[in-house]
Parts: structure tokens; C-alpha cells; sequence
């Protein structure tokens, strides 16, 4: 007998979360060098390079002092439930990356729109923190993920990872019309947008999710 996984709703909306991400995160990574690369800016093809250590940095300073904190939490809170562990305890920090997805896309999106009158380095810094964010919210989820499914962990972590990479994989292709269409201020707000409207689902997986998981669960 199997459980059918794809029908869990923290499955759906946690992988349209990572999807929006993935796209967004691609969308950033294309785009650089026409941000960048023209004037007011007109950095060259290896200055450009070099300011993707922007986000990168924020991947490590994540990867080395706050994905760790996943598991300190999760005792935490395993601890304080008289030693009973929830799923639900591994999502505490992916609210965090859920207000600074939205926040530094925001940021983002208005210092390369007037990038005339701003410094370069003040959106490179919006980046880092979405780079922070990025992480946590992957991590978690994945984390979420393992302890929800068990023995299904695979195939809900495959079933995400086909969903996400598809939609990371067609979004940047239109993503230079978008910005063409509304500027890159308006162009990147609709990611944070997405993002605004996504962020409640950690907080909400993790106050109603032990419900769901009980009501959804169903045997083939």
C-alpha cells in the first residue's frame, strides 16, 4: 500500500513555493548582465561574474551558521512536547526566509530600476539576503519533507523537484519581455508579489499541518 503524496496540500503549496523561488533565482542569475552590464553601470563580462559572490555568499553564511540551527530548533521543540517530535518543528525558520524572499525582491527591484542615482553595491546587498533566504526555505522544506513522508520522502522530494525545475527552467525564458514591458521595478515586484502571497505557508503548515497530514493521508 502507497500514499499518495501529490495530493498532500503542504506538498503542493511548499513545491509552488520552491518553484516560485527556483524561477525567481534563474530570473536573477539571466538577467545579470543586462542590469548590470549597460550603463548606467556598463560593468564588463567578469565584473558581472564577480557579482554573483553576491548571493553566493549569502548561500554559505546560510549552509554554515543557520541551516544547522534547523536541528537545534527542532530539539527545542521536541523537548518542550515531552519528547514527542512533530514535522511541524523543522519549519520555525523557514518564516524567516519567507519575509526576506519578499523583502529583498522589493529591494531589489527599486534599486536596479533607478540604478542611475544608486550604487551597485546596494542591490548586490539585497541579493545576499536572498541568498540567505533562499536557503532556509529550501532546507526546511526538504527537512519538513523526509519527516512528513518517511519511506515516501523520495518520491515527494523527486515529484517537487520536477515541478520546480520546469518552472525554473520556462520562467526566465519570458522573464526579459516582462521586465521589457513594465521595467525592472514593476518586472521584479511580480516576484516579490509571489512571494508575499506564498509567505504565510510555513507559519500556517506549521500551526495546521499535523491536521492535514492526518486528513489527507490516503492508501492506494
Amino acid at each position: 500500500m502507497s500514499r499518495c503524496i501529490v495530493k498532500h496540500p503542504s506538498e503542493l503549496t511548499n513545491t509552488f513555493l520552491q518553484a516560485v523561488i527556483f524561477a525567481t533565482m534563474y530570473s536573477l542569475f539571466t538577467n545579470m548582465q543586462d542590469i548590470y552590464g549597460t550603463p548606467p553601470y556598463s560593468f564588463s563580462t567578469t565584473q558581472v561574474g564577480l557579482l554573483y559572490l553576491g548571493p553566493g555568499f549569502g548561500f554559505l553564511i546560510a549552509v554554515w551558521f543557520l541551516v544547522p540551527r534547523i536541528d537545534t530548533v527542532y530539539n527545542k521543540l521536541t523537548e518542550r512536547n515531552n519528547g514527542e517530535s512533530k514535522p511541524e518543528y523543522r519549519l520555525p525558520l523557514a518564516n524567516i526566509g519567507a519575509v526576506l524572499l519578499p523583502v529583498t525582491l522589493f529591494w531589489f527591484a527599486w534599486t536596479v530600476e533607478y540604478r542611475e542615482n544608486i550604487h551597485w553595491i546596494v542591490s548586490i546587498i539585497a541579493t545576499f539576503f536572498f541568498g540567505l533566504g533562499q536557503v532556509l526555505i529550501f532546507n526546511t522544506l526538504q527537512n519538513y519533507y523526509i519527516d512528513a513522508f518517511a519511506q515516501y520522502a523520495a518520491s515527494a522530494i523527486a515529484a517537487g523537484a520536477v515541478f520546480r525545475s520546469l518552472i525554473g527552467g520556462v520562467v526566465p525564458l519570458f522573464a526579459p519581455t516582462l521586465f521589457d514591458k513594465l521595467g525592472y521595478g514593476w518586472g521584479w515586484s511580480v516576484f516579490a508579489f509571489l512571494t508575499v502571497a506564498l509567505a504565510p505557508s510555513p507559519l500556517l503548515f506549521m500551526r495546521f499541518g499535523e491536521q492535514l497530514r492526518k486528513r489527507f493521508e490516503v492508501d492506494l
